[in-house]
């Protein structure tokens, strides 16, 4: 569904060390800002995210809230994606979804930025702030491709700067400013009178449909892209690698979505689990074995001594692969403490 104002809309990506950036962005925003502010950061679905309301709404004159599913946004308002659901954009409300994950985060900033694109096309300012791998960088991409600006936080200024460099390097932006230059920006941004819209690209289309689950089928992807020799770390189903510009990115057919990068943290992650999986086992099976050592004699007690010494080797390999594996530390979700 097309948008029926004229004003502009921003969205707001944010992750690791987002509260801060957040905080000092909102706090430089005049009472009359003539644009509602959509917000998604990472967090994990614990979290109620309701600190970080209560410090946007205390940083600066500007309302903030929940957003609530169906809700129409306007001007001057900021609106903050509640936990363990994607924030959405269809017309001029908002739509709340529990749709797959996206760069293993619900919510995630990808769906919030596509759906913006493809209904306000370029009447769409993206922003990007500090955060860590590259959820953002596909939406961002949506943005540009529908004629949308493009705004990141300088890296150099950011706390962990992977989300905005790779907005840079992979879609190109049209402003990269430290957070306390970025308010004035977008002030002015916000009042500028964009030229006719143009239809949003077909592959944009599809993946924000994607989102709403209206289209998250076999067709859907396989008009995306083409299947590749791995699976999907989430549920197991094959995965199609997307097509369109930008950095490589995977969907499968129920709607989970990864960048190279969060496709690769995922199978870390996977990887660690089954390590300590079959750590349990082994340290199972030994226990077990003893137990039976204990009430056996003879030939019997032999063998189950060199079971117990074959377990004793497998836990040793496991344990060294353990501490060997380069397993990165889940930086996708903020935990609650993160919020203030």
């Amino acid at each position: 569904m097309a948008a029926t104002n004229d004003h502009m809309l921003i969205v707001v990506g944010a992750s690791a060390g987002g509260m801060q950036a957040l905080k000092e962005l909102v706090a430089q925003l005049p009472g009359d800002f003539p644009a509602p502010l959509l917000i998604v950061t990472h967090m994990s679905p614990e979290t109620t995210g309701e600190a970080l309301v209560r410090a946007l709404d205390d940083a600066g004159p500007l309302h903030c809230e929940h957003a609530k599913d169906g809700q129409r946004f306007e001007p001057g308002t900021i609106y903050l994606a509640p936990s363990d659901r994607h924030m959405l954009v269809e017309g001029d409300e908002i739509l709340l979804t529990k749709g797959a994950r996206e760069n293993r985060s619900r919510p995630a900033i990808d769906p919030l930025f596509r759906s913006a694109a493809v209904a306000h096309g370029n009447r769409v300012i993206g922003v990007i702030l500090t955060g860590y791998l590259d959820d953002g960088t596909s939406g961002m991409m949506a943005i540009k491709r529908c004629g949308g600006l493009c705004v990141a936080q300088d890296p150099a200024d950011a706390a962990h700067a992977d989300m905005p460099r790779s907005v840079i390097a992979n879609v190109g932006v049209d402003h990269c400013v430290p957070i306390i230059r970025m308010g004035a920006l977008l002030s002015e941004l916000a009042r500028a009178t964009p030229a006719e819209r143009t239809p949003p690209p077909d592959d944009v289309v599809i993946e924000a449909r994607i989102a709403r689950r209206v289209l998250s089928d076999l067709p859907s992807v396989e008009a995306l892209g083409d299947q590749v020799p791995f699976n999907c770390p989430d549920c197991g189903g094959v995965l199609w690698k997307i097509k369109a510009e930008g950095p490589s990115r995977f969907r499968c057919h129920t709607g989970h979505a990864f960048t190279s990068a969060a496709l690769l943290t995922a199978q870390s992650a996977r990887i660690e689990e089954t390590l300590w999986t079959a750590l349990r086992m082994f340290e199972e099976r030994q226990n077990l074995v003893a137990t039976m050592k204990n009430r056996s004699t003879g030939a019997s007690s032999s063998a189950l001594s060199q079971r117990a010494e074959e377990a004793q080797v497998h836990i040793d390999r496991i344990r060294a692969m353990l501490k060997a594996t380069d397993v990165p530390v889940d930086a996708m979700n903020v935990d609650e403490s993160d919020l203030g």
